[in-house]
């Protein structure tokens, strides 16, 4: 693991904080609502594909013996 001196790190944590602060807040916003939707199901990310799977099949046997 790299080392990071801290007056570097202090440099690189203010760019980031300005960065922010100059942004629009409807674009950050924006920015936020869109990683959102990016990201995978819960239930997926933790689990896997197992129970995902299991889920699906048991709402296709609920509808099928309607």
């Amino acid at each position: 693991m790299a080392k990071i001196k801290a007056e570097d790190y202090v440099k690189y944590m203010t760019e980031q904080f300005m960065a922010y602060i100059e942004t629009p807040k409807e674009e950050r916003k924006q920015t936020r609502t869109s990683a959102k939707e990016r990201r995978e199901p819960w239930l997926t990310h933790w689990f896997g594909w197992g129970p995902m799977s299991v889920m699906l099949w048991w709402k296709g046997r609920e509808q099928r013996h309607r």
